[in-house]
Protein backbone atom coordinates (compact mmCIF):
# COMPACT_ATOMS: atom_id res chain seq x y z
CA UNK A 1 0.00 0.00 0.00
CA UNK A 2 1.10 3.59 -0.44
CA UNK A 3 2.20 5.30 2.76
CA UNK A 4 -0.66 7.07 4.56
CA UNK A 5 -1.32 8.40 8.05
CA UNK A 6 -4.27 7.21 10.12
CA UNK A 7 -5.69 10.74 9.76
CA UNK A 8 -5.57 10.43 5.97
CA UNK A 9 -7.21 6.98 6.15
CA UNK A 10 -9.97 8.40 8.34
CA UNK A 11 -10.59 11.18 5.84
CA UNK A 12 -10.71 8.78 2.88
CA UNK A 13 -13.02 6.27 4.58
CA UNK A 14 -15.24 8.78 6.41
CA UNK A 15 -14.20 7.20 9.69
CA UNK A 16 -13.29 8.80 13.01
CA UNK A 17 -10.03 8.62 14.91
CA UNK A 18 -9.99 6.70 18.18
CA UNK A 19 -7.19 6.77 20.78
CA UNK A 20 -4.92 8.60 18.34
CA UNK A 21 -4.28 12.01 16.86
CA UNK A 22 -3.89 10.30 13.48
CA UNK A 23 -0.17 10.91 13.13
CA UNK A 24 0.77 7.21 13.00
CA UNK A 25 1.78 6.24 9.49
CA UNK A 26 0.95 3.02 7.69
CA UNK A 27 4.08 1.94 5.83
CA UNK A 28 3.44 -1.78 5.30
CA UNK A 29 0.63 -4.03 4.11
CA UNK A 30 -3.03 -4.10 5.12
CA UNK A 31 -3.95 -7.42 6.78
CA UNK A 32 -7.08 -8.99 8.26
CA UNK A 33 -5.04 -11.90 9.65
CA UNK A 34 -3.01 -10.56 12.57
CA UNK A 35 -0.44 -13.32 12.05
CA UNK A 36 0.49 -11.79 8.68
CA UNK A 37 1.09 -8.25 9.97
CA UNK A 38 4.43 -6.56 9.58
CA UNK A 39 5.71 -3.55 11.46
CA UNK A 40 3.94 -0.44 10.20
CA UNK A 41 1.00 -2.36 8.75
CA UNK A 42 -2.72 -1.69 9.13
CA UNK A 43 -4.80 -4.33 10.91
CA UNK A 44 -8.34 -4.77 9.58
CA UNK A 45 -10.60 -6.00 12.40
CA UNK A 46 -13.40 -8.23 11.12
CA UNK A 47 -15.89 -10.37 13.04
CA UNK A 48 -15.80 -14.08 12.32
CA UNK A 49 -17.80 -17.18 13.05
CA UNK A 50 -15.33 -18.36 15.71
CA UNK A 51 -13.25 -15.29 16.58
CA UNK A 52 -13.68 -11.54 16.30
CA UNK A 53 -10.74 -9.58 14.93
CA UNK A 54 -11.59 -6.66 17.21
CA UNK A 55 -10.31 -8.70 20.16
CA UNK A 56 -6.85 -8.85 18.53
CA UNK A 57 -6.55 -5.10 17.94
CA UNK A 58 -4.42 -4.26 20.97
CA UNK A 59 -2.06 -7.17 20.36
CA UNK A 60 -1.72 -6.24 16.68
CA UNK A 61 -0.56 -2.75 17.62
CA UNK A 62 1.69 -4.08 20.37
CA UNK A 63 3.29 -6.33 17.75
CA UNK A 64 4.05 -3.36 15.52
CA UNK A 65 0.92 -2.43 13.54
CA UNK A 66 0.54 1.30 13.01
CA UNK A 67 -3.15 1.13 13.79
CA UNK A 68 -6.45 -0.62 13.23
CA UNK A 69 -9.38 -0.21 10.85
CA UNK A 70 -12.32 -1.27 13.00
CA UNK A 71 -16.09 -1.30 13.05
CA UNK A 72 -16.36 -0.42 16.73
CA UNK A 73 -14.11 1.00 19.45
CA UNK A 74 -11.08 -1.07 20.41
CA UNK A 75 -8.24 -0.79 22.91
CA UNK A 76 -5.77 0.54 20.34
CA UNK A 77 -5.16 3.48 17.96
CA UNK A 78 -7.82 3.06 15.29
CA UNK A 79 -9.94 4.45 12.54
CA UNK A 80 -13.55 3.56 13.34
CA UNK A 81 -15.45 2.95 10.10
CA UNK A 82 -18.82 4.65 9.79
CA UNK A 83 -21.90 2.40 9.88
CA UNK A 84 -23.55 1.47 6.61
CA UNK A 85 -27.26 1.54 5.97
CA UNK A 86 -28.72 -0.55 3.11
CA UNK A 87 -27.57 0.87 -0.19
CA UNK A 88 -25.45 3.58 1.47
CA UNK A 89 -22.15 3.96 -0.28
CA UNK A 90 -22.80 1.10 -2.66
CA UNK A 91 -22.74 -1.51 0.08
CA UNK A 92 -26.12 -3.13 -0.53
CA UNK A 93 -24.35 -6.13 -2.06
CA UNK A 94 -21.78 -6.48 0.71
CA UNK A 95 -20.94 -10.06 1.58
CA UNK A 96 -22.45 -11.47 4.73
CA UNK A 97 -19.83 -12.10 7.40
CA UNK A 98 -20.52 -14.84 9.89
CA UNK A 99 -20.62 -13.32 13.36
CA UNK A 100 -21.36 -9.79 12.14
CA UNK A 101 -24.21 -9.29 14.57
CA UNK A 102 -23.73 -5.55 15.04
CA UNK A 103 -22.89 -4.51 11.46
CA UNK A 104 -19.26 -3.78 12.31
CA UNK A 105 -18.05 -6.16 9.60
CA UNK A 106 -20.12 -4.49 6.89
CA UNK A 107 -18.82 -1.11 8.02
CA UNK A 108 -15.19 -2.27 7.80
CA UNK A 109 -15.68 -3.82 4.35
CA UNK A 110 -17.21 -0.59 3.05
CA UNK A 111 -14.34 1.43 4.47
CA UNK A 112 -11.79 -1.00 3.05
CA UNK A 113 -13.37 -0.56 -0.39
CA UNK A 114 -13.11 3.23 -0.14
CA UNK A 115 -9.48 2.97 0.91
CA UNK A 116 -8.67 0.63 -1.98
CA UNK A 117 -10.36 2.96 -4.47
CA UNK A 118 -8.33 5.91 -3.18
CA UNK A 119 -5.05 4.00 -3.49
CA UNK A 120 -5.85 2.65 -6.96
CA UNK A 121 -6.86 6.10 -8.19
CA UNK A 122 -3.58 7.55 -6.93
CA UNK A 123 -1.52 4.80 -8.54
CA UNK A 124 -3.46 4.89 -11.81
CA UNK A 125 -2.49 8.53 -12.18
CA UNK A 126 1.12 7.31 -12.09
CA UNK A 127 0.55 4.66 -14.76
CA UNK A 128 -0.82 1.61 -12.92
CA UNK A 129 -2.28 -0.92 -15.42
CA UNK A 130 -5.38 -2.61 -13.89
CA UNK A 131 -6.75 -5.86 -15.32
CA UNK A 132 -10.07 -7.34 -14.18
CA UNK A 133 -10.98 -10.96 -14.95
CA UNK A 134 -14.39 -12.59 -14.61
CA UNK A 135 -16.14 -15.68 -15.94
CA UNK A 136 -17.97 -18.74 -14.71
CA UNK A 137 -14.80 -20.84 -14.67
CA UNK A 138 -11.08 -20.44 -15.23
CA UNK A 139 -10.66 -17.05 -13.51
CA UNK A 140 -7.89 -18.11 -11.17
CA UNK A 141 -5.85 -20.06 -13.73
CA UNK A 142 -6.14 -17.20 -16.21
CA UNK A 143 -5.22 -14.61 -13.60
CA UNK A 144 -2.09 -16.63 -12.83
CA UNK A 145 -1.15 -16.78 -16.52
CA UNK A 146 -1.71 -13.05 -16.99
CA UNK A 147 0.51 -12.26 -14.00
CA UNK A 148 3.31 -14.45 -15.33
CA UNK A 149 3.23 -12.71 -18.70
CA UNK A 150 3.19 -9.22 -17.18
CA UNK A 151 5.82 -9.71 -14.48
CA UNK A 152 8.81 -9.35 -16.85
CA UNK A 153 7.44 -5.90 -17.78
CA UNK A 154 7.39 -4.60 -14.21
CA UNK A 155 6.24 -5.31 -10.63
CA UNK A 156 2.89 -7.08 -10.73
CA UNK A 157 0.32 -7.73 -8.00
CA UNK A 158 -2.22 -10.54 -8.29
CA UNK A 159 -4.29 -12.31 -5.62
CA UNK A 160 -3.18 -15.61 -4.16
CA UNK A 161 -5.72 -18.28 -5.02
CA UNK A 162 -9.24 -16.92 -5.47
CA UNK A 163 -9.35 -13.69 -3.47
CA UNK A 164 -12.18 -12.30 -5.56
CA UNK A 165 -14.97 -11.06 -3.27
CA UNK A 166 -15.71 -7.93 -1.23
CA UNK A 167 -12.84 -8.72 1.13
CA UNK A 168 -10.24 -10.31 -1.12
CA UNK A 169 -10.71 -7.78 -3.92
CA UNK A 170 -9.81 -4.58 -1.99
CA UNK A 171 -7.22 -6.49 0.07
CA UNK A 172 -5.44 -7.43 -3.18
CA UNK A 173 -5.72 -3.92 -4.58
CA UNK A 174 -4.09 -2.59 -1.41
CA UNK A 175 -1.03 -4.80 -2.04
CA UNK A 176 -0.11 -2.36 -4.80
CA UNK A 177 2.34 0.42 -3.99
CA UNK A 178 4.24 3.11 -5.83
CA UNK A 179 6.47 0.55 -7.54
CA UNK A 180 3.59 -1.56 -8.89
CA UNK A 181 3.04 -1.42 -12.63
CA UNK A 182 0.32 -4.07 -13.06
CA UNK A 183 -2.62 -5.04 -10.83
CA UNK A 184 -4.45 -8.22 -11.89
CA UNK A 185 -7.76 -8.86 -10.16
CA UNK A 186 -10.46 -11.52 -10.16
CA UNK A 187 -14.10 -10.49 -9.87
CA UNK A 188 -16.75 -12.94 -8.69
CA UNK A 189 -20.47 -12.50 -8.16
CA UNK A 190 -23.28 -14.07 -6.19
CA UNK A 191 -25.92 -11.82 -7.71
CA UNK A 192 -26.62 -8.82 -9.95
CA UNK A 193 -24.60 -5.73 -9.17
CA UNK A 194 -21.71 -7.51 -7.46
CA UNK A 195 -19.25 -7.18 -10.34
CA UNK A 196 -20.20 -3.56 -10.94
CA UNK A 197 -19.52 -2.87 -7.27
CA UNK A 198 -16.12 -4.58 -7.34
CA UNK A 199 -15.21 -2.68 -10.50
CA UNK A 200 -15.89 0.56 -8.65
CA UNK A 201 -13.38 -0.47 -5.97
CA UNK A 202 -10.56 -0.85 -8.52
CA UNK A 203 -11.60 0.48 -11.95
CA UNK A 204 -10.01 -1.74 -14.61
CA UNK A 205 -8.12 -0.58 -17.66
CA UNK A 206 -8.65 -3.97 -19.30
CA UNK A 207 -11.65 -6.19 -18.62
CA UNK A 208 -11.78 -9.91 -19.43
CA UNK A 209 -14.88 -12.11 -19.65
CA UNK A 210 -13.85 -15.74 -20.12
CA UNK A 211 -17.14 -17.59 -20.38
CA UNK A 212 -20.73 -17.84 -19.18
CA UNK A 213 -21.52 -21.21 -17.66
CA UNK A 214 -23.88 -22.66 -15.09
CA UNK A 215 -21.97 -21.79 -11.90
CA UNK A 216 -24.33 -20.02 -9.48
CA UNK A 217 -27.29 -20.46 -11.81
CA UNK A 218 -29.33 -21.07 -8.65
CA UNK A 219 -28.75 -17.43 -7.69
CA UNK A 220 -29.09 -15.92 -11.17
CA UNK A 221 -31.94 -18.04 -12.53
CA UNK A 222 -30.44 -18.65 -15.99
CA UNK A 223 -27.26 -18.42 -18.04
CA UNK A 224 -28.65 -15.21 -19.54
CA UNK A 225 -28.91 -13.82 -16.01
CA UNK A 226 -25.31 -14.79 -15.38
CA UNK A 227 -24.26 -13.12 -18.64
CA UNK A 228 -26.02 -9.91 -17.66
CA UNK A 229 -23.99 -9.76 -14.45
CA UNK A 230 -20.65 -10.82 -15.98
CA UNK A 231 -21.10 -8.07 -18.55
CA UNK A 232 -21.07 -5.47 -15.80
CA UNK A 233 -17.29 -5.65 -16.07
CA UNK A 234 -17.12 -4.47 -19.68
CA UNK A 235 -19.70 -1.79 -18.94
CA UNK A 236 -17.33 -0.44 -16.29
CA UNK A 237 -14.45 0.05 -18.74
CA UNK A 238 -13.47 3.55 -19.88
CA UNK A 239 -13.70 4.47 -23.54
CA UNK A 240 -9.93 4.22 -23.84
CA UNK A 241 -9.93 0.78 -22.17
CA UNK A 242 -9.93 -2.69 -23.73
CA UNK A 243 -12.46 -5.51 -23.42
CA UNK A 244 -11.06 -9.01 -24.00
CA UNK A 245 -13.98 -11.27 -24.98
CA UNK A 246 -14.24 -14.99 -25.77
CA UNK A 247 -15.31 -15.24 -29.41
CA UNK A 248 -16.21 -18.92 -28.93
CA UNK A 249 -18.92 -18.19 -26.34
CA UNK A 250 -21.92 -16.44 -27.94
CA UNK A 251 -23.11 -14.94 -24.65
CA UNK A 252 -19.66 -13.40 -24.10
CA UNK A 253 -19.17 -12.27 -27.69
CA UNK A 254 -22.51 -10.42 -27.49
CA UNK A 255 -21.10 -8.25 -24.68
CA UNK A 256 -19.20 -6.23 -27.30
CA UNK A 257 -22.32 -4.10 -27.67
CA UNK A 258 -22.30 -3.26 -23.96
CA UNK A 259 -19.00 -1.39 -23.81
CA UNK A 260 -17.51 1.79 -25.21
CA UNK A 261 -14.04 0.26 -24.88
CA UNK A 262 -12.10 -1.23 -27.76
CA UNK A 263 -12.91 -4.95 -28.13
CA UNK A 264 -10.39 -7.74 -28.74
CA UNK A 265 -11.85 -11.19 -29.41
CA UNK A 266 -9.91 -14.32 -28.45
CA UNK A 267 -10.60 -17.97 -29.22
CA UNK A 268 -10.36 -20.63 -31.88
CA UNK A 269 -12.99 -18.97 -34.06
CA UNK A 270 -11.69 -17.49 -37.35
CA UNK A 271 -13.24 -14.19 -36.23
CA UNK A 272 -11.00 -14.00 -33.15
CA UNK A 273 -8.34 -11.27 -33.19
CA UNK A 274 -5.99 -13.40 -31.08
CA UNK A 275 -6.60 -17.04 -31.87
CA UNK A 276 -5.26 -20.56 -31.64
CA UNK A 277 -4.81 -22.71 -34.72
CA UNK A 278 -3.84 -26.39 -35.02
CA UNK A 279 -4.54 -27.23 -31.36
CA UNK A 280 -3.24 -30.65 -30.35
CA UNK A 281 -2.65 -32.53 -27.07
CA UNK A 282 0.30 -34.63 -25.97
CA UNK A 283 -0.01 -37.85 -23.95
CA UNK A 284 -0.41 -35.79 -20.75
CA UNK A 285 -3.25 -33.66 -22.21
CA UNK A 286 -1.00 -30.62 -22.51
CA UNK A 287 -1.89 -28.39 -25.44
CA UNK A 288 0.25 -27.04 -28.24
CA UNK A 289 -1.02 -24.56 -30.83
CA UNK A 290 -0.11 -21.82 -33.25
CA UNK A 291 -0.72 -18.40 -31.70
CA UNK A 292 -2.04 -16.08 -34.43
CA UNK A 293 -2.26 -12.32 -33.81
CA UNK A 294 -2.29 -9.09 -35.84
CA UNK A 295 1.34 -8.64 -34.77
CA UNK A 296 2.42 -12.04 -36.06
CA UNK A 297 2.36 -15.73 -35.17
CA UNK A 298 4.35 -18.12 -32.97
CA UNK A 299 4.14 -21.66 -31.60
CA UNK A 300 3.06 -22.31 -28.00
CA UNK A 301 3.44 -25.50 -25.96
CA UNK A 302 1.72 -25.30 -22.59
CA UNK A 303 2.86 -27.18 -19.50
CA UNK A 304 -0.65 -26.94 -18.03
CA UNK A 305 -2.97 -29.95 -18.17
CA UNK A 306 -6.16 -29.78 -20.22
CA UNK A 307 -7.30 -28.35 -23.53
CA UNK A 308 -9.43 -25.78 -21.68
CA UNK A 309 -6.22 -23.87 -20.89
CA UNK A 310 -5.92 -22.83 -24.54
CA UNK A 311 -8.61 -20.17 -24.07
CA UNK A 312 -7.00 -19.01 -20.83
CA UNK A 313 -3.64 -18.72 -22.59
CA UNK A 314 -5.12 -16.71 -25.46
CA UNK A 315 -6.60 -14.25 -22.99
CA UNK A 316 -3.26 -13.81 -21.26
CA UNK A 317 -1.57 -13.41 -24.64
CA UNK A 318 -3.97 -10.66 -25.69
CA UNK A 319 -3.28 -8.72 -22.51
CA UNK A 320 0.49 -9.10 -22.80
CA UNK A 321 0.31 -7.84 -26.39
CA UNK A 322 -1.68 -4.81 -25.20
CA UNK A 323 1.06 -4.17 -22.64
CA UNK A 324 3.70 -4.11 -25.38
CA UNK A 325 5.15 -7.62 -25.40
CA UNK A 326 6.02 -8.99 -28.85
CA UNK A 327 4.52 -12.25 -30.12
CA UNK A 328 7.65 -14.35 -29.77
CA UNK A 329 8.07 -13.31 -26.14
CA UNK A 330 4.39 -14.01 -25.44
CA UNK A 331 4.73 -17.52 -26.87
CA UNK A 332 7.92 -18.18 -24.90
CA UNK A 333 6.41 -16.99 -21.62
CA UNK A 334 3.23 -18.97 -22.16
CA UNK A 335 5.25 -22.09 -22.85
CA UNK A 336 7.15 -21.69 -19.58
CA UNK A 337 4.15 -20.66 -17.44
CA UNK A 338 3.30 -22.86 -14.45
CA UNK A 339 0.28 -23.55 -12.30
CA UNK A 340 0.42 -21.29 -9.25
CA UNK A 341 -2.81 -21.89 -7.33
CA UNK A 342 -3.34 -25.07 -5.36
CA UNK A 343 -5.91 -27.79 -6.09
CA UNK A 344 -6.48 -26.69 -9.67
CA UNK A 345 -5.39 -29.47 -12.01
CA UNK A 346 -2.55 -30.21 -9.62
CA UNK A 347 -0.98 -33.32 -11.15
CA UNK A 348 1.22 -35.60 -9.05
CA UNK A 349 2.53 -39.10 -9.75
CA UNK A 350 3.19 -41.57 -6.94
CA UNK A 351 6.11 -44.01 -6.86
CA UNK A 352 3.78 -46.79 -8.04
CA UNK A 353 2.83 -44.77 -11.12
CA UNK A 354 -0.64 -43.74 -9.92
CA UNK A 355 -1.29 -40.20 -11.15
CA UNK A 356 -3.60 -37.98 -9.09
CA UNK A 357 -5.31 -35.00 -10.74
CA UNK A 358 -6.29 -32.84 -7.77
CA UNK A 359 -8.84 -30.37 -9.16
CA UNK A 360 -10.77 -30.23 -5.91
CA UNK A 361 -10.81 -26.49 -5.24
CA UNK A 362 -14.19 -25.96 -6.87
CA UNK A 363 -16.49 -27.25 -9.61
CA UNK A 364 -19.33 -26.35 -11.93
CA UNK A 365 -20.69 -28.24 -14.94
CA UNK A 366 -18.30 -26.62 -17.40
CA UNK A 367 -15.15 -27.14 -15.35
CA UNK A 368 -16.26 -30.68 -14.50
CA UNK A 369 -16.61 -31.52 -18.20
CA UNK A 370 -13.19 -30.03 -18.96
CA UNK A 371 -11.58 -32.05 -16.15
CA UNK A 372 -13.22 -35.30 -17.30
CA UNK A 373 -12.02 -34.73 -20.85
CA UNK A 374 -8.49 -34.15 -19.55
CA UNK A 375 -8.67 -37.36 -17.51
CA UNK A 376 -9.91 -39.33 -20.52
CA UNK A 377 -7.16 -37.93 -22.75
CA UNK A 378 -4.39 -38.73 -20.26
CA UNK A 379 -5.64 -42.28 -19.70
CA UNK A 380 -6.33 -43.03 -23.35
CA UNK A 381 -2.91 -41.96 -24.63
CA UNK A 382 -1.15 -44.20 -22.11
CA UNK A 383 -3.57 -47.13 -22.16
CA UNK A 384 -4.22 -46.58 -18.43
CA UNK A 385 -7.27 -47.10 -16.23
CA UNK A 386 -9.10 -43.89 -15.36
CA UNK A 387 -10.96 -43.03 -12.15
CA UNK A 388 -13.28 -40.07 -11.71
CA UNK A 389 -13.89 -39.43 -8.01
CA UNK A 390 -16.54 -36.74 -7.98
CA UNK A 391 -18.90 -35.06 -5.56
CA UNK A 392 -21.48 -32.31 -5.67
CA UNK A 393 -21.46 -29.16 -7.73
CA UNK A 394 -23.06 -26.46 -5.60
CA UNK A 395 -25.39 -23.54 -6.29
CA UNK A 396 -27.10 -25.01 -9.35
CA UNK A 397 -30.65 -24.45 -8.12
CA UNK A 398 -33.37 -26.34 -9.94
CA UNK A 399 -30.83 -27.52 -12.54
CA UNK A 400 -28.87 -29.50 -9.95
CA UNK A 401 -30.31 -32.96 -10.65
CA UNK A 402 -30.08 -32.71 -14.43
CA UNK A 403 -26.56 -31.19 -14.30
CA UNK A 404 -25.25 -33.98 -12.07
CA UNK A 405 -27.01 -36.60 -14.20
CA UNK A 406 -25.33 -35.17 -17.32
CA UNK A 407 -21.88 -35.43 -15.74
CA UNK A 408 -22.45 -39.09 -14.91
CA UNK A 409 -23.52 -39.80 -18.48
CA UNK A 410 -20.49 -37.93 -19.84
CA UNK A 411 -18.17 -40.12 -17.76
CA UNK A 412 -19.63 -43.13 -19.55
CA UNK A 413 -19.38 -41.57 -23.01
CA UNK A 414 -15.74 -40.68 -22.36
CA UNK A 415 -15.09 -44.30 -21.42
CA UNK A 416 -13.91 -43.48 -17.90
CA UNK A 417 -13.03 -46.82 -16.28
CA UNK A 418 -14.54 -46.19 -12.85
CA UNK A 419 -16.78 -43.45 -11.44
CA UNK A 420 -16.87 -42.96 -7.67
CA UNK A 421 -19.65 -40.58 -6.63
CA UNK A 422 -19.31 -39.20 -3.10
CA UNK A 423 -22.34 -38.15 -1.05
CA UNK A 424 -26.09 -38.08 -1.58
CA UNK A 425 -26.04 -34.55 -3.02
CA UNK A 426 -24.13 -35.91 -6.03
CA UNK A 427 -26.17 -39.13 -6.33
CA UNK A 428 -27.72 -38.13 -9.70
CA UNK A 429 -24.24 -38.55 -11.22
CA UNK A 430 -24.36 -42.22 -10.24
CA UNK A 431 -27.90 -42.52 -11.54
CA UNK A 432 -27.01 -40.91 -14.87
CA UNK A 433 -23.98 -43.16 -15.34
CA UNK A 434 -26.00 -46.25 -14.45
CA UNK A 435 -28.66 -45.36 -17.02
CA UNK A 436 -26.18 -44.58 -19.79
CA UNK A 437 -25.18 -47.56 -21.92
CA UNK A 438 -24.48 -50.81 -20.13
CA UNK A 439 -22.67 -49.42 -17.08
CA UNK A 440 -23.20 -51.31 -13.85
CA UNK A 441 -20.43 -51.77 -11.28
CA UNK A 442 -18.27 -49.24 -13.10
CA UNK A 443 -20.14 -46.56 -11.10
CA UNK A 444 -20.44 -46.65 -7.33
CA UNK A 445 -22.04 -44.28 -4.83
CA UNK A 446 -20.27 -43.94 -1.47
CA UNK A 447 -21.47 -41.91 1.54
CA UNK A 448 -18.40 -39.78 2.29
CA UNK A 449 -14.74 -39.06 1.62
CA UNK A 450 -13.55 -41.72 4.07
CA UNK A 451 -15.47 -44.37 2.16
CA UNK A 452 -14.05 -43.09 -1.13
CA UNK A 453 -10.49 -43.29 0.21
CA UNK A 454 -11.05 -46.82 1.52
CA UNK A 455 -12.40 -47.95 -1.87
CA UNK A 456 -9.51 -46.40 -3.77
CA UNK A 457 -6.88 -47.87 -1.48
CA UNK A 458 -8.40 -51.32 -2.04
CA UNK A 459 -8.83 -51.13 -5.79
CA UNK A 460 -6.26 -48.75 -7.29
CA UNK A 461 -3.59 -50.42 -9.40
CA UNK A 462 -0.18 -49.09 -10.43
CA UNK A 463 -0.32 -46.55 -13.29
CA UNK A 464 -4.03 -45.71 -12.79
CA UNK A 465 -5.06 -42.08 -13.31
CA UNK A 466 -7.39 -40.54 -10.70
CA UNK A 467 -9.33 -37.27 -11.01
CA UNK A 468 -10.66 -35.76 -7.76
CA UNK A 469 -13.13 -32.91 -8.22
CA UNK A 470 -16.14 -31.20 -6.61
CA UNK A 471 -17.29 -27.87 -5.22
CA UNK A 472 -15.47 -26.60 -2.14
CA UNK A 473 -18.28 -27.56 0.21
CA UNK A 474 -17.55 -31.26 -0.46
CA UNK A 475 -13.93 -30.94 0.77
CA UNK A 476 -12.78 -33.51 -1.76
CA UNK A 477 -9.16 -32.45 -1.34
CA UNK A 478 -9.26 -34.82 1.64
CA UNK A 479 -9.39 -37.68 -0.87
CA UNK A 480 -6.49 -36.35 -2.93
CA UNK A 481 -4.41 -35.67 0.18
CA UNK A 482 -5.07 -39.18 1.49
CA UNK A 483 -4.01 -40.75 -1.80
CA UNK A 484 -0.72 -38.86 -1.70
CA UNK A 485 -0.05 -38.97 2.03
CA UNK A 486 3.20 -40.57 3.12
CA UNK A 487 4.29 -41.25 -0.44
CA UNK A 488 7.55 -40.24 -2.08
CA UNK A 489 6.15 -38.14 -4.88
CA UNK A 490 7.22 -37.02 -8.29
CA UNK A 491 5.52 -33.75 -9.12
CA UNK A 492 4.73 -33.68 -12.81
CA UNK A 493 4.05 -30.00 -13.05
Amino acid sequence: MIEMSLAEIAEVTGGRLHRTDGSERVTASVEFDSRELRAGGLFVALPGERVDGHTFAAKAVADGAAGVLAGREVDAPAVIAPPVHGADGGTSNAMALAGDTDGSGAAVLAALAKLARHVVDRLTEDGLFVVGVTGSSGKTSTKDLIAQLLEPLGPTVAPPGSFNNELGHPWTALRADASTRHLVLELSARGPGHIAELARVAPPTIGVVLNVGSAHVGEFGSREGIAKTKGELVEALPSDGVAILNADDPLVAAMASRTSARVVFVGESPEATVRAENVRLDDQARASFRLVTPQGSADVTLSLYGEHHVGNALTAAAIALEAGTDVEDVARRLSSAQRRSARRMEVTTREDGVTVLNDSYNANPESMKAALKTLASMARSGGRRSWAVLSEMGELGTDSVSAHDEIGRLAVRLNISRLVVVGDAAAPMHTGASHEGSWGEESVLVPDTDAAVALLRDELRPDDVVLVKASKVAEMWRVADALLEGTELEGTE
